[in-house]
């Protein structure tokens, strides 16, 4: 990102635009490591499950999700598969998601913020796929591959 500065100055205004949205840390992690499985991303898995359980999520939650699966908690799950459904579908979800995320406990404005989180974790899996980011020491705990 750092090769050019109109990816970067993007990058930065969106990321402090989405962590200043109305989801919580647990809640960022979910969606952000919901997105970095689903586009298959090692380096980003690695810094969002080490970020996960740092921020609180049970070690459950963060293996369900590196392994493609929905967390436990309905809240998690009904944000992880809005998230999924997001990306799988380009952006296309239906009815069903929607009220699914809504009925969790999500409001039809927070969806937007889905896609903002979305858009910014795509950003940087796709930037770190192409670039073939290592995976730093302090995430090496948390090193991924997708499954074949």
């Amino acid at each position: 990102m750092a090769n050019n500065p109109v990816l970067l100055n993007g990058f930065v205004g969106i990321f402090g635009s989405f962590h200043g949205g109305s989801f919580d840390e647990i809640e960022k992690q979910v969606l952000l490591l919901t997105n970095a499985v689903t586009i298959k991303c090692p380096w980003t898995v690695a810094a969002h499950s080490t970020f996960a359980i740092e921020d609180g999520i049970a070690e459950s939650e963060v293996k369900a999700i590196r392994d493609g699966r929905l967390p436990r908690d309905p809240k998690y799950a009904a944000l992880s598969a809005l998230t999924k459904a997001l990306i799988e579908n380009r952006g296309n979800v239906s009815d069903v998601d929607i009220d699914a995320f809504v009925s969790a406990g999500y409001s039809k404005a927070q969806i937007l913020e889905v896609v903002t989180g979305v858009g910014i974790s795509t950003v940087a899996a796709t930037t770190t796929n192409m670039a073939g980011t290592p995976i730093e020491e302090r995430l090496q705990p948390q090193a991924w591959s997708a499954a074949a």
